[in-house]
């Protein structure tokens, strides 16, 4: 019976996320998307690592610990972009490149023993979205057009709680991407489309340790994944060729560390550090079915020279308990962009950022197990400077340079639910009087 309701739950918790995700828009370094807690929003994602919520399993698997019995979270986060793109003389060619998005994640767990938890994690982690006028900025035009890319990545776990102190965690990780990239052919004066479909796969690993009953400290690791696209070239007219194309996108894997500290019984420090290892993942070739590199509309090979850096993302936070129905909690975060001046294009304007986040939860006395998450973050992107000349591997000679300028900000707004299965309600204390 119980092994049901745990396929049951599982299958809903998969078709959920697939069902509801949407194109979504970067908000991290490179086109990573950190929006996977409604909790974790609201503090800027500060000590997530640690735990929490059961989301926290995201970034580290052994939290899954921390909750007992069987517990279920579903969040949304709707990430609404701006990017004014502004030619090298000031002018706004573009009003906004970046397009709004609805982000899902969903999780599962269940504990078998005193020892053993299960579970499962479905998450959009990477994906981009952006949108150009066909013809916009002069040279512009050449190096940014609409693309959309989206991942779904399904990840079982296993946790073991080794002692009080110390419990360790392992998963898998299955990923489909989907990519649709645009470029414009100023010889058939369109765009040439390039799509494609593919999985990869990787693991994920963690360890909490709680040296005391107010502290906890937890380690969290993502693996690099290679996702393998297959798809098809089309509309390239010219010297391009058109069919069956394949390519590998080498996506970073990601370190992360996290603390909670109860100064109170009321209020808890929040603490985080995550690495992202962009740096590998270099330069894309496109290839033909025949395993030769796919040509351009001018006859060069495609390849998306993407050049990152690596990728670094501070945070601090806290949390007041103010009841025991309501709790507050805000952050602040700042984030090394992976995407330098030297490589950055108008397509993805990357670059330094401020996150200023806040949020709160809501447990309702008269349904037992139930907390209601919601969590706001205002990203401020630094002024982006745009510089595709020589020596930015994507500068092409033969349409020349462009030079322009990027203003972005971001808003995200999550919302999500918590459920412990038989939970018991809440004790009402009785007043009596004579």
């Amino acid at each position: 019976m119980v092994r049901g309701r745990v396929k049951s739950i599982l299958l809903g918790c998969t078709s959920a996320a697939v069902l509801f995700a949407a194109t979504t828009a970067a908000n991290a370094g490179g086109f990573a998307i950190r929006e996977q807690s409604a909790y974790g929003q609201g503090s800027s994602f500060a000590g997530i690592a640690a735990g929490g919520a059961l989301s926290s399993m995201f970034w580290n698997p052994a939290t899954m610990t921390q909750f007992n019995g069987m517990n279920l979270e579903l969040s949304a986060s709707a990430i609404l972009p701006y990017a004014e793109q502004k030619n090298a003389a000031g002018t706004t060619v573009v009003n906004n490149s970046g397009e709004a998005a609805v982000v899902p994640s969903n999780y599962f767990s269940y504990q078998v023993n005193d020892k053993l938890w299960v579970g499962m994690a479905v998450n959009a982690p990477f994906g981009l979205g952006v949108n150009f006028p066909a013809v916009w900025g002069g040279t512009g035009r050449f190096y940014a057009q609409d693309s959309n890319a989206a991942t779904y990545n399904f990840n079982p776990n296993i946790a073991y709680k080794i002692n009080d102190w110390v419990s360790v965690a392992i998963g898998l990780q299955a990923q489909y991407m989907w990519v649709n990239y645009q470029q414009f052919n100023a010889i058939a004066a369109s765009n040439f489309t390039l799509n494609g479909t593919g999985w990869g796969w990787g693991f994920t690993a963690g360890v909490t340790i709680t040296p005391t009953a107010s502290t906890t400290i937890g380690i969290g690791y993502r693996s690099a994944i290679n996702n393998k696209i297959s798809g098809t070239l089309s509309n390239g007219a010219g010297a391009s060729t058109n069919g069956p194309i394949n390519t590998t996108v080498n996506l970073p894997d990601t370190l992360t560390i996290g603390l909670r500290q109860g100064l109170t019984d009321r209020l808890t420090l929040l603490a985080g550090y995550e690495f992202a290892n962009w740096s590998r993942i270099g330069t894309s070739t496109v290839y033909q079915g025949s395993g030769a590199a796919a040509l351009g509309p001018t006859g060069a090979p495609i390849t998306l020279p993407f050049q990152y850096s690596d990728g670094h993302f501070y945070s601090i936070g806290a949390e007041y308990k103010l009841d025991p129905a309501w709790t507050i909690r805000a952050g602040f975060a700042f984030e090394k962009s992976p995407v330098t001046d030297a490589v950055r294009t108008p397509r993805l304007p990357d670059n330094d950022r401020n996150w200023y986040s806040a949020g709160f939860s809501y447990k309702p006395a008269h349904f037992a197990g139930l907390t209601v998450d919601v969590g706001y973050s205002f990203i401020d992107v630094k002024n982006t400077p745009i510089n595709v000349v020589a020596g930015n591997p994507w500068f092409n000679g033969l349409v020349g340079p462009y030079t322009g300028s990027v203003d972005t900000h971001i808003h995200i707004i999550s919302a999500g639910v918590r459920y412990k299965f038989g939970a018991e309600p809440a004790r009402v204390k009785q007043v009596y009087t004579k």
